[in-house]
Order: structure tokens, then C-alpha cells, then sequence
């Protein structure tokens, strides 16, 4: 009976181990979208350069676009511009 519950128990653990190293992926918006019927809006949005968009969609029926979440997003200023004056 012990070597049982010794033998789950170190089987929980070795499962509890194996997990801790896993991380979420990282997700990255590039400037280039695959679109079209079944990647959704705004598409597939993983191309660096509209020439592997374009060689990644070539005889797939989709199109390649311009990220919107990348093409319309605002800098922000730099922390030079923002600097506060006392004032007299």
C-alpha cells in the first residue's frame, strides 16, 4: 500500500515538474496580413515583408494587406517633449 501511494505520489510531482517550464507563446504583430475567406479580420498577420506574404499566399485564394493594429497605431511621444517647466 505505501509503494503505491509513494509511486502516485512521485508521478503527481514528475507531472507538477514537467509543466512549470511551459510558457505561453509570444504573439507578435507584423505589418504584412494574409487575408481572405477563413483567416478572419484582420488575417493571418505573420509576414515581416509583403514578399513572404505574397509568396505565402500565392495559390491559397487570399490577398495580402496591411496590418491595421500595426499601420494606424500612434507613438507615443519621446520622454524629451514631455518634460515639465517650473514655473517662474
Amino acid at each position: 500500500m505505501r509503494k503505491a501511494i509513494f509511486a502516485m505520489v512521485a508521478l503527481a510531482g514528475l507531472g507538477v515538474g514537467s509543466l512549470a517550464g511551459i510558457s505561453p507563446a509570444a504573439a507578435y504583430d507584423y505589418p504584412w496580413c494574409a487575408q481572405g475567406r477563413g483567416t478572419g479580420y484582420p488575417g493571418e498577420c505573420s509576414y515581416r515583408t509583403l514578399q513572404q506574404c505574397q509568396a505565402s499566399v500565392s495559390g491559397r485564394l487570399l490577398t495580402c494587406g496591411v496590418n491595421p493594429r500595426t499601420a494606424y497605431n500612434q507613438q507615443r511621444p519621446s520622454r524629451r517633449y514631455l518634460r515639465e517647466y517650473a514655473p517662474y
